[in-house]
């Protein structure tokens, strides 16, 4: 039997990367400023790290042809880039000289990443709606 819906599976793990890397994304940018956290440095950026999975079950059960490809958030990781130093004298997190750690977040740089999430994420709703088509006229088919 020919599933119909097979890019589904992979199209619904991408869309799940995607929003956690929307949502990092979000979260470094919030944190553009935040000299101070719980550890009392300032905030580090943070990545998202994706991996390809391969169905081997699939695979295995001769599914003919290459299995199909997911992807996944492999880890979340910390940037490790030295933080930018600010002069900004009166701060409360300024050293002697008056210099302040900020965060190693460009906000430009984030909201580029921002862009190019959104746009993957509304790129594999596209291809759940063009297997949604697809699928109601396979069935249509039948009924004529």
């Amino acid at each position: 039997m020919i599933n119909l819906l097979t890019g589904i599976e992979s199209t619904a793990a991408a869309l799940n990367a995607e929003r956690v890397r929307l949502e990092v994304t979000s979260q470094n940018i919030a944190n553009a400023n935040t000299t101070r956290g719980l550890d009392g440095q300032p905030y580090r950026r943070q990545t998202v790290v994706f991996e390809t999975l391969l169905k081997q079950q699939q695979a295995a059960l001769g599914g003919g042809g290459s299995p199909p490809q997911g992807v996944q958030v492999a880890r979340i990781e910390k940037d490790k880039s030295p933080f930018r130093m600010t002069h900004i004298p009166g701060h409360p997190d300024a050293n002697a000289d008056g210099m302040v750690a900020m965060p190693n977040v460009n906000v430009h740089e984030e909201m580029v990443d921002l862009m190019a999430a959104s746009r993957a994420f509304e790129a594999n709703l596209s291809v759940v709606k063009n297997a949604r088509s697809m699928a109601m006229q396979a069935l249509q088919i039948g009924k004529r």
